[in-house]
């Protein structure tokens, strides 16, 4: 008697999408995260924070006219990958193995700078990868609930 063995690999989900380095294409980004995220059935809170503050990032720190960022969703094996490429390979943010691990890294008296730290609390994990230059991607990690 042959027997159907199940699907031991999950499906892979992702999303991908070049948006304009403008306050609108943050927006944007934050949008687009939001109704793919529901689409999948996946919670939404923490993962609309930390693209809104990689999109910004991408467009206040990383922007180059003329040049769009990217952003990718990926769900595997109840991770949530989020990516934010830009094209600013040569302005690379201070990652967390780079931090000193205390609020001195930040100036309580700027008007930024502490968007990678709500990124820190809300990921499991998050880094900095180089690409094919110009080109850096922030990414970012949130485990699943089951």
């Amino acid at each position: 008697m042959n027997q159907k063995s199940p699907d031991l690999v999950a499906p892979v989900r992702d999303f991908s999408v070049r948006l304009s380095p403008t306050p609108r294409g943050a927006r944007l980004a934050r949008l687009l995260t939001s109704a793919q995220l529901r689409c999948w059935g996946v919670p939404l809170e923490a993962a609309e924070q930390i693209v809104a503050e990689l999109a910004a990032n991408a467009v206040t720190h990383g922007r180059v006219p003329g040049r769009d960022f990217r952003l990718t969703l990926y769900v595997v094996a109840g991770t949530l990958r989020i990516e934010v490429t830009d094209t600013r390979g040569d302005r690379r943010p201070v990652g967390p193995a780079q931090r000193t691990g205390c609020r001195a890294d930040v100036d309580d008296d700027a008007e930024s700078g502490r968007g990678l730290l709500l990124v820190d609390v809300l990921a499991d994990r998050w880094g900095v990868a180089e690409g094919p230059r110009p080109r850096k991607t922030v990414w970012a990690e949130v485990r699943l609930p089951e």
